[in-house]
């Protein structure tokens, strides 16, 4: 009777599974809706479209990009949870919403270890601490001198519970200063109160800021990642500017919905892998401060697990929160 039984179940799977995996046969067979949950103009928006337009050459099908911000990227990787597991739905995942939000967000609509499935990495940005060019705050020495002058100095970033956030939240902890988090609905209004000094600090990833300084309207004291930026060789890490042991390098990778059929996981990898490689993606990319790079499923998969652990770990000890 339980091996009668067992080989139903496993027929009623199937069933249920067979029209997925039809489709899947003939994927893509339409226009692939490629959500970032940011606003336009920073970094997931522009690596979205650079390397959407080269995933969609590949596959044959457009690739829309499609800006969802809010709650640190929560609402639009939410939106992803919940699609249809048909490989036409996809979003741009990080470290923040897959691995940091659900140790800081006191409600969390999805959990990233089960609700996704992983596709391949995007690559690493780099995360640079900045002041407005006409700042009196020179060096990452100077900030520290202001912030312990005046507790509760404010900073800017793209939003609560951010990458950005946690830099600013480990450079605290690590100078012994008060700091005030102000959490912007992306990086492009930041920029802006940053431009018109309406705020004077901000950590941010740095393809958003960098015309910027380039162009002399912003100063950048230091980058937070192990290795100066090739885009900014000039400016020190962290530790070169006396904050040693002091790294963070946010990752970011396309994750569909849970129950991606495998052959549909099989053509975006390839696809986004293929992208990404690519000499002029590369070099476009790192000119802006991102290192692209992609992987298999399971690499992401894997690095997905390990860094919500390590995440909820360094959330907890400081004592992070997000509404």
């Amino acid at each position: 009777m339980t091996f009668l039984l067992t080989r139903r179940a496993a027929a009623i799977a199937l069933l249920a599974a067979a029209p997925l995996l039809a489709q899947a046969a003939d994927y893509p067979a339409k226009p692939i809706r490629f959500i970032v949950p940011y606003t336009p103009g920073g970094t997931t928006d522009l690596v979205a479209r650079t390397v959407g337009q080269k995933v969609s050459e590949k596959l044959g099908q457009p690739v829309l990009i499609d800006n969802r911000g809010g709650a640190g990227g929560n609402i639009g990787m939410d939106a992803v949870a919940k699609a249809a597991p048909d490989g036409y739905t996809i979003g741009f995942g990080a470290i923040s919403t897959n691995a940091l939000n659900p140790h800081i967000y006191r409600s969390m609509a999805f959990d990233p270890r089960k609700d996704f499935t992983a596709i391949s990495l995007l690559g690493t940005s780099t995360i640079v601490l900045e002041v407005p060019a006409g700042s009196p705050i020179r060096s990452v020495a100077d900030l520290i001198a202001a912030a312990k002058k005046a507790p509760g100095l404010p900073y800017a970033t793209a939003g609560a519970g951010t990458s950005m956030n946690l830099a600013g939240v480990m450079f605290a902890q690590m100078t012994g200063t008060e700091l005030t988090h102000v959490a912007y609905k992306g990086s492009g209004p930041a920029i802006t109160d940053m431009l018109g000094n309406n705020i004077g600090v901000m950590f941010d990833n740095l393809p958003a800021s960098l015309p910027h300084i380039q162009a002399g309207k912003l100063r950048a004291l230091a980058v937070a990642g192990p290795a100066r930026s090739p885009a900014l060789p000039e400016v020190p890490t962290m530790a070169e500017a006396g904050l040693k042991g002091y790294a963070l390098e946010p990752w970011f990778g396309v994750y569909g919905p849970a129950n991606l059929p495998a052959p549909v996981v099989k053509a975006l990898n390839e696809a986004f892998v293929e992208a990404l490689a690519q000499p002029e993606v590369k070099a476009k990319l790192a000119q802006a401060g991102f290192s692209p790079r992609g992987s298999s499923a399971q690499e992401l998969a894997t690095l997905t697990q390990n860094e919500y652990q390590r995440l909820g770990e360094v959330a907890k000890k400081a004592g992070m929160t997000a509404e």
